[in-house]
């Protein structure tokens, strides 16, 4: 009975979960119980920069903290959608922090990525009164937002316009992201990056250097929308031939729009992706030892 209860959901979703969206299914799942939710503080000007902070519940010192970015082919997407997400690291002791940023065709790159550099500073400056230790700081995304995270972890210019630098993060985790997509093929994504002229300087892979933070790279391994072996295959190569510590996990029960939903609690036996998150974090980007409670 539960396998064929998890056959129709996962029927669901595949059918619900179009160009990354969420699905309102997963958060009527997700239960409260883990955490206090603080929702829509301000970070910017703009109706969009807006983000919600999960804080673990009964949290007795300063936890990690891990930035969430969605995905929706920086044309559609809401913070809101992605309680499951919130839930899932607050239930293993992280402070969530799920940030909007504006999307096309209000505006085009990088303009998103500038957002994300203002939620990743106003989380240094104002994440203790959450529960969260700022020095362990960590930017995390699904599709799009993955591409987000990668470039706040790899271009210095968009931390450094907010007085920050790629060092102020411990780590950075890519969940089917595209980090080398040129030419587009997407017709709904070309004109976020001016196609046919897009610029080389869009793509994360081009932004690799010995000083990048280290990296957690998860995909499905017959991804149909983004290449896992050309994107989170090529640039965990690339981050590796300049000494860049990185994991790289691929997992074959689970596609693009599943990947992210093994995070939610009816879905978790799909994939480990929520124990390599928290092992990733808990280990300070890989730098030291970790196990999990009841790991040998």
């Amino acid at each position: 009975m539960r396998t064929t209860w998890r056959l129709a959901l996962l029927l669901v979703l595949s059918g619900a979960l179009l160009a990354c969206s969420p699905v309102g299914i997963l958060n009527a799942l997700t239960p409260e119980s883990a955490y206090r939710k603080t929702a829509d503080v301000v970070f910017g000007d703009d109706p969009r920069q807006r983000l919600d902070v999960y804080t673990p519940r009964d949290l007795q010192t300063a936890a990690p903290v891990v930035v969430f970015f969605y995905g929706g082919s920086w044309n559609s997407g809401a913070r809101a959608d992605y309680q499951f997400v919130g839930e899932a690291l607050a239930s293993k002791g992280l402070v969530a922090v799920i940030a909007d940023y504006r999307l096309y065709p209000q505006v085009r790159y990088p303009a998103f990525l500038q957002d994300g550099a203002q939620a990743v500073a106003w989380t240094t400056r104002e994440i203790r009164r959450y529960g969260g230790d700022p020095a362990q700081l960590f930017v995390m995304g699904h599709s799009a937002g993955a591409y987000n995270a990668a470039m706040l972890a790899l271009d210095p210019r968009l931390l450094g316009a907010v007085a920050l630098s790629p060092q102020a993060l411990r780590g950075w985790i890519g969940l089917a992201g595209p980090y080398d997509f040129l030419p587009i093929v997407n017709p709904s994504v070309r004109p976020v990056f001016f196609y046919p002229n897009s610029p080389a300087d869009s793509q994360p892979i081009n932004h690799v250097s010995a000083a990048a933070p280290p990296a957690l790279l998860l995909a499905a391994e017959d991804d149909d929308l983004v290449n896992p072996q050309r994107n989170s295959g090529g640039l965990a190569n690339k981050l590796r031939a300049v000494g860049v510590s990185v994991e790289e996990h691929y997992y074959g029960r689970t596609n693009h729009l599943t990947l992210v939903a093994s995070l939610a609690r009816p879905l978790r036996g799909l994939a480990p992706v929520l124990d390599e998150v928290e092992r990733f974090v808990r280990s300070d980007g890989g730098r030291t030892p970790w196990r999990a409670p009841g790991d040998r």
